[in-house]
């Protein structure tokens, strides 16, 4: 059986577990439209994926807070109508290694940005509840659980409750927010460049990989013969 050098790991959702970005683009588009606004491009889906929504559309496209609140009340809404999975798909390799780290007796959680009624839909999808102990997300109006290290600190907050080792823990993400976040909690963070990030948004992680099997060499380590 693997070992590892970290009693928990923290997973963040959109960007190092699951590419949804097919979906979000679409959902955008409708519902920007809706409000009279132009549709984002693929290419500045960097800007949306990662931060609150809710924030996103403030400073993205300049809404107020109130009609920030209404277009996430409709963006919302499209998602649930649609499903929250439509779309989405796995990076290649994660759900094994979710898997593997599981079956080394790893506790992990999810703490991501998305709303936790999306990432129990996604993780439930995926077939990787099974594997984490606990599933930690915002709440679904983005502002009473919303800021990164405050989801970061509440996964860990359900880990303890369930008698999880939390001593060392260590965060896997793919934004600066992840790394913003971390550094608020005392977490270290594992920069996955494979989601939707600048190159420079990798600065104040402990490390920075660009597969999936590199990332299992840090978090896996082989049994001492």
């Amino acid at each position: 059986m693997a070992r590892s050098p970290w009693t928990c790991i923290l997973w963040d959702v959109d960007g190092t577990i699951v590419d949804a970005s097919d979906g979000i683009l679409r959902r955008l588009a409708t519902c920007l439209d809706h409000f009279g606004l132009p549709a984002p491009t693929r290419a500045e889906l960097v800007h949306w994926i990662g931060p609150p929504m809710f924030e996103s559309f403030q400073k993205n496209v300049g809404m107020s807070p109130e009609q920030s609140a209404d277009a996430l009340t409709f963006y919302r809404a499209l998602g649930r109508a649609e499903g929250y999975t439509s779309g989405a798909r796995l990076y290649p390799g994660i759900g094994q290694l979710i898997a593997d780290a599981d079956a080394a007796g790893i506790p992990q959680a999810t703490a991501s940005s998305k709303p936790e009624s999306q990432v129990v839909a996604l993780m439930e999808h995926f077939g990787l509840a099974p594997h984490l102990r606990a599933l930690a997300g915002a709440t679904d109006d983005e502002r009473t659980l919303a800021s990164k290290s405050d989801i970061i600190g509440e996964a860990l907050r359900r880990l303890r409750a369930l008698g999880c080792d939390t001593s060392r823990p260590v965060l896997i993400g793919d934004r600066h927010h992840d790394v913003e976040g971390g550094s608020d909690q005392g977490v270290p963070v594992i920069f996955v460049r494979w989601g939707f990030s600048w190159p420079h948004e990798s600065e104040g992680a402990q490390a920075a990989v660009d597969s999936v099997s590199d990332l299992r060499a840090m978090l896996l380590l082989p049994d001492e013969a």
